[in-house]
């Protein structure tokens, strides 16, 4: 009876996930449909005939591929800015005993909940009194700083999880604290740099309001703001288009993903380096 109901119990469970799982492949289904379907609609259908005409109207406009360059800029320098200071920042926060450390990172972790709605109307105001606004460079730095407190809470857990035994061998042996960094914690660390890296990326990448809110200029909008132009007046949208820019615009984070595997596998290898 006991085996009957826990049989029952994962059945349920089962379904379940398979209810999930369908929910969320009906969509990807109808984005790689739609993208080789001059005639897509809402629904989902599989095409008459397969074309790569929506592909090559996106690759050939010039707008959205500056677009894509300028996504592609900003999610990476913003990554690479955020990777660097969260390593620095949560460097003493993981191995130093502060006085206020405590008081630190709960303020950290009251900043990470902090929604982007709640702090854009002064960052607004800021960037009109300092004339920053339709700066790429200005709004990569926003970006950089408004993912610095998750970043940071990130790194810190798991710098925390690198022994400090190591540190102090290669001390011993003559290495600085900025060599012990270099050549010791942050190799440890590469699946922590990786997570943190494509966290950063992803949200930049797919970020739409901010670069909304804050570029004026239609030659300055990244990806994730010009596939609004796919959306035209009294509801016409072109569904094979929108479609198609949408495989290509998540091409990247996958791409990511695929290549950080090797690098975070290798990462986790390292960890056995305190055995013998």
């Amino acid at each position: 009876m006991v085996k009957r109901s826990y049989q029952i119990e994962t059945a349920i469970h089962y379904i379940i996930l398979t209810l999930l799982g369908i929910l969320f492949l009906l969509p990807l289904l109808w984005m790689l449909f739609a993208s080789v379907d001059t005639g897509a609609i809402q629904a989902l259908k599989v095409p008459k005939s397969f074309t790569l005409e929506n592909f090559i109207s996106i690759i050939t406009d010039g707008g959205l591929i500056r677009s894509f360059g300028i996504g592609l800029l900003i999610s990476g320098c913003q990554s690479l800015l955020v990777v660097a200071l969260c390593v620095l920042a949560a460097y003493p926060l993981s191995r130093y005993k502060l006085r206020y450390k405590k008081s630190f990172m709960m303020t950290i972790l009251f900043m990470t909940s902090l929604p982007m709605t709640a702090v854009i109307v002064p960052v607004f105001q800021m960037f009109l009194y300092l004339k920053f606004q339709d700066s790429l460079l200005a709004l990569t730095f926003f970006l950089t700083a408004s993912s610095l407190p998750y970043g940071i809470w990130m790194m810190k857990n798991f710098m925390d999880s690198v022994p400090l035994d190591l540190e102090e061998s290669a001390w011993i042996d003559g290495a600085s604290t900025w060599q012990g960094i270099k050549k010791v914690v942050a190799p440890l660390m590469l699946p922590g740099i990786f997570t943190v890296g494509i966290f950063t990326f992803s949200g930049s990448w797919g970020n739409f309001f901010v670069p909304y809110i804050l570029i004026q200029s239609p030659d300055k909008m990244p990806a994730s703001v010009s596939i609004f132009q796919f959306f035209g007046n009294f509801g016409m949208v072109n569904y094979g288009r929108l479609a198609a820019f949408s495989v290509l615009y998540s091409l990247p984070v996958v791409i990511l993903y695929a290549i950080s595997q090797n690098f975070m596998s290798k990462g986790f290898s390292m960890g056995g380096a305190t055995k013998g």
